[in-house]
C-alpha cells in the first residue's frame, strides 16, 4: 500500500512522512521542488510538481492507493482551488481513500477565511462518493516557535488567545492520527476532532513561560486586535493573512474554541494513548531553546 503525501516537505507532511514509515506503509512525497539531502529515508519516492497543476497532480498520483491531502498556500482561494484539484483527480484516478487535514469547528467559524475554504472542502469530499476521513485539527502547539523574540526578548506572551481557552494539538499526534487513518479499517466516513486535555489560556501561558524562562513574562492581552492586526502586517505577514489571523483570534475570544473532554477522550482513544498538552510542547520547546 503507498500513500501519496501531499505538501511533504512541510511541518505536518514531514510528520506524515515519518509515522507513515513507522506503520509500514510506502510513502510517495509530493512537493513543488527538491528536498535537501537527507529530509527523507531512500524509500520515500519524491514526485515533483505543482498543486495548482492538474497534469503534474494527476502524475503524482499514478500507482499509489491513498492520499494524505494538506493544502498549505498563501491565499485561501488557491488553497481551496488546489485542494479540490486534487480531490477530483484522487477520485477519477480510484483512489481508495482521502485523509483531508481541515480545522477544528470549521463549520462554526466561516466569517474566517481560511476556515470557510476548508468547510467547502469538507463538503464536497463528503458528497463525492469517495471514501474519506477528515481530520479538524485545533491550534497547533508548535506554532509557539515563532513566539521565541517576544518571549526570550520582550518577556511578552504576544498570542490573543484570551482567558476561556483555546484547543490545541500536537502536530505530531495529528500525524499519527492521519497514519491509523490510512493504514488501518475502521475510519471511513468519519471527522475526528484532534485535541489535547489542556487548552491555551493567554494569562496561562503568560505564567508558563515565566517558569520556564525564569523571567518574568507577561500576557500582552486581547484588547487591542486592530494594534494586534498592525503587529503582524509589521513583521512580514501579507495583508490578508494578517486580517485572517485578525478575525480568527477575535473570532476565538468573542465565541470560544473550547473543546470537551469528551472530544479529548475520543481523540486519545484514537491514538491509543493520551494527546501532547501545551505544557509537554512547552517544556521541550524551553530545552530546546536552552540548548541553542
Amino acid at each position: 500500500m503507498k500513500v501519496l503525501v501531499m505538501g511533504a516537505t512541510g511541518r505536518v507532511g514531514n510528520e506524515v512522512v515519518k509515522a507513515l514509515l513507522q506503520r509500514g506503509a510506502g510513502v510517495r512525497a509530493f512537493t513543488g521542488k527538491q528536498p535537501k539531502p537527507g529530509l527523507f529515508p531512500d524509500a520515500v519516492e519524491v514526485a515533483l510538481g505543482d498543486l495548482s497543476d492538474p497534469v503534474s497532480t494527476a502524475e503524482a498520483m499514478k500507482g499509489v492507493d491513498k492520499l494524505f491531502l494538506l493544502i498549505g498556500s498563501e491565499s485561501v482561494p488557491v488553497e481551496l482551488m488546489q485542494a479540490l484539484i486534487a480531490y477530483g483527480l484522487a477520485k477519477k484516478a480510484g483512489l481508495k481513500h482521502v485523509t483531508y487535514v481541515s480545522v477544528y469547528k470549521a463549520d462554526q467559524f466561516i466569517e474566517v477565511p481560511h476556515f470557510a475554504s476548508k468547510y467547502a472542502v469538507e463538503e464536497a469530499i463528503r458528497a463525492g462518493g469517495m471514501p474519506y476521513t477528515i481530520l479538524r485539527p485545533a491550534y497547533f502547539v508548535q506554532n509557539e516557535r515563532s513566539l521565541r523574540p517576544a518571549l526570550t526578548g520582550l518577556g511578552v506572551y504576544p498570542t490573543p488567545a484570551g482567558n476561556e481557552g483555546v484547543a490545541v494539538v500536537d502536530v505530531r499526534d495529528l500525524a499519527e492520527a492521519a497514519a491509523i487513518s490510512l493504514t488501518e479499517e475502521g475510519h471511513n466516513g468519519k471527522t475526528y476532532d484532534l485535541v489535547s486535555s489542556e487548552m491555551l489560556r493567554g494569562p496561562e501561558a503568560a505564567a508558563t513561560w515565566s517558569k520556564l524562562l525564569h523571567k518574568k513574562t507577561t500576557y500582552a492581552g486581547h484588547a487591542d486586535f486592530d494594534g494586534f492586526e498592525a503587529q503582524l502586517r509589521q513583521t512580514g505577514s501579507p495583508s490578508w493573512r494578517a486580517w485572517d489571523l485578525r478575525i480568527t483570534f477575535e473570532s476565538f475570544v468573542e465565541r470560544g474554541f473550547t473543546n470537551t473532554e469528551e472530544q479529548a477522550a475520543r481523540f486519545a482513544a484514537l491514538l491509543g494513548h493520551e494527546p501532547r498538552t501545551y505544557s509537554s510542547f512547552a517544556e521541550e520547546l524551553a530545552r530546546e531553546w536552552a540548548a541553542a
